[in-house]
C-alpha cells in the first residue's frame, strides 16, 4: 500500500497532481551598476538570469555594512532590504558570478544564491490528497455536538489527544497572545479565523521585503490553502461556527512566504521571521523548509550561507519574544542517522541524488538551535507513518493525522486525517507534521496566555516538562505487513519518534 507522506515538500497539502503553475517576476529595486567591482578585474556581466542573493554581514558594524553594500553595487546587485539587525542583506543580480565575487569582500562572512533558478512554475508535493469535508459529515457532526461544542468539534479527535477540550473549560487562551503562520497565506475573511485575525501582526513577505497591503498576506485563487489550515488549528474561535482552535482565544496573523508556485526561499522565510519579531509576535509556526534544497550542507558556500542567513533570524525572533516551532518533515527520515540519501535537491531546477549527513548538512528552520522540532501522531497516539524522527533531534510530538486505515480514530470522528479551516469559508482534513506543529503552537499559545511573563526558554521547558511521556514504539509496523519500517531509540523521558512526549494542553492552562 502506499504510504501517505513520501512525498517530501511538509508544506503543502494539496490533491494529488495538482499544478501550480503562476509564474512571478522579479521588480528590481534599483538598477544594477554595471561597474568593475573593486575584486575584480574587467566589466561586470549583469545579462545573466535574475537571481535573490543573501549576504551576511561579519559584526554589527554600520562601517563595515556600508562598505559591503559599496561593494555590492560594484558587482552588480541591487538592494532589495537590509536588515541590518542581524547583518542579513537580501540582494538581487543579473551577475552570474556576483556570489563568488562578493565572497572575497571584506566584512562579508558568507552569500549565495537563495535558488538555482530564476522564474519557474512547479507542481505541488504534497503529503498526500487532502479531501474536502462533506455536507452530510457536517450536519451529523452539528447533531452530535454537545452544548459546549463547535459543530464540527466531534470530527476533531486531535483536541481530546492533547486534552484540549479540557483546557478550554478553564481558559480559551488570551488576546494579547498572537501566533504568527509563517506559511502560503492565511484567508483572514474564513468565518472562524476573521474574529482573532491579527491584521496588525500580517505581512507579505515573499519578495524578502514586507508587504502590508491590505490582504496581502491572504493566497490568491489558485494558491495554496496550507497556511490557512494551520491558522484554524491554532485559533479558530469558539463561536458556535465551524471547528474550534487549540487555542480559541488568541490571535493568530498570517505572514506570507510562498511563492505562488510554492517554493519557501530564504529570503521571504529571513523577511516573515523578522516581521514576526519586530511585531511582538509570541510564537512562530513553521511548516514548511527552505527551498531548493532539503538538506543544506554547510560545505557549500550558497547552502551554508542559506543556513546563516535564517539561524541569524531565528535567533533574534527568540531574543526579540518568539517561540519558533517548525515541523519535522514528512520523508519518514531517521534525522538522527550518519547518512541520508537526498534525491530531490535542488527542486527548482534538476534534482540529482546525493548522500548527507543530517548533522552537517541541515534541514532549515527544522534542525536549527532553539527551533522547537515538531513530529507527528496519528489517532492511535502512534508516530505517523509519514514523519520524520530522530533521538536527539525530535523535541515535542502532536496530533498530524494518518491514514485512516492506519490509525482510525475513535467516533464520533471519522477520519484519520485532522479537520480545519480552508478558503472561501470552507473546511478540510489534511495530515502530515505540517498539521502537527499548529498543535504545538496552540498549546504554546495557552501556555504564554497563562504565564504571560515567561520567556521563550522558560515556555520551552514548560512545553517539555509537561508533555505526557511517552515510550518507544518497537517493533514499529505502521501497516501490519510484517516489516518493521522504522526504529525507536531513547528512553520514555525522551526518545526519537515522540521528543519529550505529547503537547499537553491542560498542562498548560494549570497555574
Amino acid at each position: 500500500m502506499a504510504q501517505l507522506g513520501t512525498r517530501r515538500r511538509r508544506a503543502l497539502a494539496l490533491p494529488v497532481g495538482l499544478a501550480l503553475t503562476a509564474s512571478l517576476g522579479f521588480v528590481p529595486a534599483g538598477s544594477a551598476v554595471a561597474a568593475a567591482p573593486a575584486t575584480t578585474p574587467g566589466a561586470v556581466v549583469t545579462d545573466g538570469p535574475k537571481l535573490s542573493y543573501v549576504v551576511n554581514v561579519k559584526g554589527n558594524s554600520r562601517k563595515t555594512a556600508k562598505s559591503v553594500k559599496q561593494e555590492i553595487a560594484k558587482a552588480g546587485g541591487s538592494i532589495v532590504i537590509d536588515y541590518d539587525r542581524i547583518g542579513v542583506i537580501v540582494v538581487h543580480s543579473q551577475n552570474p558570478a556576483f556570489a563568488q565575487t562578493i565572497r572575497t569582500v571584506r566584512g562579508v562572512e558568507s552569500a549565495g544564491a537563495t535558488r538555482t533558478a530564476p522564474i519557474s512554475p512547479a507542481t505541488d508535493t504534497s503529503t498526500g490528497a487532502e479531501r474536502p469535508l462533506t455536507a452530510q459529515e457536517a450536519v451529523a457532526s452539528a447533531a452530535k455536538a454537545e452544548a459546549e461544542q463547535d459543530p464540527l468539534e466531534p470530527l476533531q479527535w486531535s483536541l481530546p489527544a492533547i486534552k484540549a477540550d479540557q483546557a478550554h473549560k478553564k481558559t480559551l487562551g488570551s488576546k494579547r497572545v498572537t501566533v504568527a503562520v509563517i506559511d502560503t497565506g492565511v484567508d483572514d475573511t474564513h468565518p472562524d479565523l476573521a474574529p482573532n485575525f491579527d491584521t496588525a501582526a500580517s505581512a507579505n513577505c515573499v519578495s524578502g521585503k514586507p508587504d502590508t497591503t491590505p490582504g496581502s498576506w491572504r493566497p490568491a485563487p489558485g494558491e495554496s490553502d496550507h497556511g490557512t489550515h494551520v491558522a484554524g488549528t491554532i485559533a479558530a474561535a469558539k463561536n458556535g461556527v465551524g471547528i474550534t482552535g487549540v487555542a480559541p482565544g488568541v490571535k493568530v496573523s498570517g505572514i506570507k512566504v510562498s511563492t505562488p508556485a510554492g517554493f519557501f526561499y530564504t529570503e521571504a522565510v529571513v523577511c516573515g521571521f523578522m516581521w514576526a519579531a519586530e511585531n511582538d509576535v509570541e510564537i512562530t509556526n513553521n511548516s514548511y523548509y527552505v527551498d531548493p534544497w532539503l538538506f543544506n550542507c554547510k560545505n557549500d558556500p550558497d547552502q551554508t550561507a542559506l543556513v546563516e542567513s535564517v539561524t541569524r533570524a531565528t535567533r533574534y525572533a527568540e531574543r526579540k519574544g518568539s517561540v519558533n516551532v517548525a515541523a519535522a518533515g514528512n520523508s519518514a527520515m531517521d534525522l538522527a542517522s550518519d547518512e541520508l540519501k537526498d534525491t530531490t535537491s535542488p527542486n527548482d531546477t534538476t534534482p540529482g541524488d546525493r548522500l548527507v549527513n543530517p548533522s552537517e548538512c541541515l534541514d532549515i528552520p527544522t534542525q536549527l538551535p532553539g527551533v522547537v522540532t515538531t513530529a507527528s501522531l496519528g489517532a492511535k497516539n502512534l508516530k505517523s507513518s509519514f514523519s520524520n524522527y530522530g533521538d536527539g533531534v525530535i523535541d515535542i510530538s502532536a496530533p498530524g493525522g494518518d491514514r485512516t486505515a492506519y490509525q482510525k480514530p475513535d467516533a464520533p470522528a471519522t477520519d484519520g486525517r485532522i479537520l480545519s479551516t480552508t478558503v472561501n469559508g470552507k473546511y478540510s482534513y489534511k495530515a502530515g507534521t505540517s498539521m502537527a506543529t499548529p498543535h504545538v503552537a496552540g498549546v504554546l499559545a495557552l501556555l504564554k496566555s497563562t504565564n504571560r511573563s515567561a520567556s521563550p526558554a522558560a515556555l520551552k521547558a514548560l512545553l517539555a516538562e509537561q508533555a505526557d511521556k511517552q515510550e518507544c514504539t518497537n517493533p514499529y509496523d505502521y501497516n501490519a505487513d510484517g516489516v518493521v519500517d522504522a526504529v525507536c531509540e531513547g528512553g520514555k523521558n525522551k526518545n526519537g519518534f515522540y521528543g519529550e512526549g505529547v503537547a499537553d494542553a491542560l498542562d498548560a492552562v494549570r497555574r
